[in-house]
C-alpha cells in the first residue's frame, strides 16, 4: 500500500509548528515521518529529550517514524548496532542508514529485539543490498529510501532512479523517494534551500505533479515531502488524491452535458490494448453509453497534445468513447473536444501503458 510522508526536523523548528504540521497532514492521510540526526549537535540525553515528546505525539496520529542516522553518529552517541534501545527510547519505529555498514551488520541490525526497520539508501547503484540480502537478514524488517538533492542540478535522473530502485524492487523491499514543497520560506536538514527532490526534474514542478510522477513510475511505495513547510495550497491539492493510480488534473469547457460530464469523472478508464500512438482511448464509455445520442457541440479544427476528446455520434459505433491526444492531429469534424489535461501534467501521459487504469479530476487553482 502506497504512502504519503513528512520530514520534520526538530533542532530547526519548534515544537508548536511540528505538532500542528503533524496534525494537519494526519488528517490527509498521512502516515510516515522521516527525521534525521545527521546534523546531531548535542548529548544523548538531550536528543531523547528533543525527540521523544514529538515522535509519541506523531506515533498517537498513526506515523511510522524513520530516523536518518550514519556509522559516525553511532559513534557520537555510543550506540552499537546491536544494541538498537536509542531508537525505541525515543519513540522510532526505525532508522535510515545514510551511510552503511558492510552487509553483517545491517542483516544482524535486522534481527533487532525492538522489531525495528532498517532502512537503506537506495541511490547509489551498486550491489550493497544483494550483499545485505546474501547476510540473510529478516527481510520483513528492511526498508530502502532515497535521498534528496538541495543542492540545484544535483538530483538524480530518472533512468538512473530506476536503476537503483530495480535493485531493491527485485527483492520485494519498500522503497521510498523524496518530494519538494515549492514554498518558498522552506527548510530541511542542510543549510541550501533550493528545494530538496530525490529526482533533478521534480526541482520546480509543482509539489502533487511530483507525486503523480511517482505514481506513473510505479516503483516507490512511500512518498515523503522533504522540507518543512509545504503551503496550505499544495497540501489542499493533495485532498482525496488516489495514490493507487494516476489521476489527471483536467480543465473542462464551458456547459458540458450531464452524460459527458459523468464519463469524465464517474468513470474509471483504461488504455486499450491495442495501443495507438495518437491516441490514448477508452472505450467502455461507448458501451455503457451506446443508445445515447451525443451531439455534436466543440469540434475545432485543430486538436492538440492533451485534448480530451469524447466522439459524437457521428463517429457512428464510436460515439462516447473517450480519447486523449498524445499528439497534435486535425480533427475530422465529428469529435468534440470536452477538456483538456492540465500543461504541467501533459508529460505524465507517456507514462499510460495498454491496459492502464486512470482516473480524471476538475483542475482548481
Amino acid at each position: 500500500m502506497r504512502r504519503l510522508g513528512i520530514s520534520i526536523y526538530p533542532e530547526k523548528s519548534n515544537k508548536k509548528d511540528i505538532i500542528s504540521y503533524i496534525d494537519k497532514t494526519s488528517e490527509l492521510g498521512f502516515s510516515r515521518i522521516f527525521s534525521s540526526l545527521l546534523a546531531l549537535d548535542k548529548g544523548k540525553e538531550e536528543v531523547i529529550k528533543d525527540f521523544k515528546e514529538i515522535n509519541f505525539y506523531a506515533k498517537s496520529k498513526g506515523f511510522e517514524i524513520i530516523v536518518d542516522i550514519s556509522p559516525k553518529i553511532f559513534e557520537k552517541l555510543n550506540i552499537s548496532y546491536d544494541d538498537l534501545t536509542f531508537f525505541k527510547d525515543i519513540g522510532a519505529d526505525g532508522l535510515r542508514l545514510d551511510v552503511g555498514f558492510t552487509g553483517n551488520e545491517e542483516s544482524i541490525m535486522t534481527f533487532n529485539e525492538d522489531d525495528l526497520k532498517i532502512e537503506i539508501n537506495m541511490s547509489n547503484n551498486v550491489h550493497t543490498i544483494d550483499t545485505i540480502i546474501d547476510y540473510k537478514p529478516n527481510i520483513y524488517n528492511l526498508y530502502g529510501c532515497h535521498n534528496f538533492y538541495p543542492h540545484r542540478y544535483s538530483g538524480l535522473s530518472v533512468d538512473f532512479f530506476n536503476e537503483c530502485t530495480k535493485r531493491f524492487k527485485k527483492y520485494g523491499i519498500n522503497t521510498a523517494a523524496f518530494v519538494t514543497s515549492q514554498n518558498k520560506d522552506t527548510f530541511g536538514a542542510w543549510p541550501v534551500t533550493d528545494g530538496h527532490p530525490t529526482l533533478e526534474i521534480h526541482r520546480n514542478m509543482p509539489l502533487d505533479v511530483q507525486i503523480k510522477h511517482l505514481i506513473a513510475l510505479g516503483n516507490i511505495d512511500d512518498i515523503l515531502i522533504s522540507n518543512c513547510y509545504p503551503s496550505d495550497s499544495e497540501l489542499n491539492r493533495l485532498k482525496g488524491l488516489s495514490l493507487n493510480l494516476l489521476t489527471f488534473d483536467i480543465e473542462t469547457i464551458k456547459d458540458l452535458p450531464n452524460v459527458e460530464e459523468d464519463i469524465l469523472f464517474k468513470t474509471l478508464h483504461f488504455n486499450r490494448g491495442d495501443v495507438s500512438s495518437n491516441l490514448i482511448r477508452s472505450t467502455q464509455s461507448r458501451v455503457k453509453y451506446k443508445d445515447h445520442k451525443f451531439n455534436l457541440f466543440n469540434a475545432p479544427d485543430k486538436i492538440k497534445r492533451g485534448d480530451i476528446i469524447i466522439e459524437s455520434s457521428l463517429y457512428g459505433h464510436y460515439a462516447g468513447e473517450l480519447q486523449i491526444a498524445l499528439k497534435d492531429m486535425v480533427n475530422s469534424g465529428k469529435s468534440n473536444v470536452v477538456g483538456k489535461v492540465r500543461d504541467e501534467e501533459l508529460f505524465l501521459l507517456d507514462y499510460i501503458k495498454p491496459w492502464q487504469k486512470f482516473r480524471f479530476r476538475r483542475f482548481t487553482k
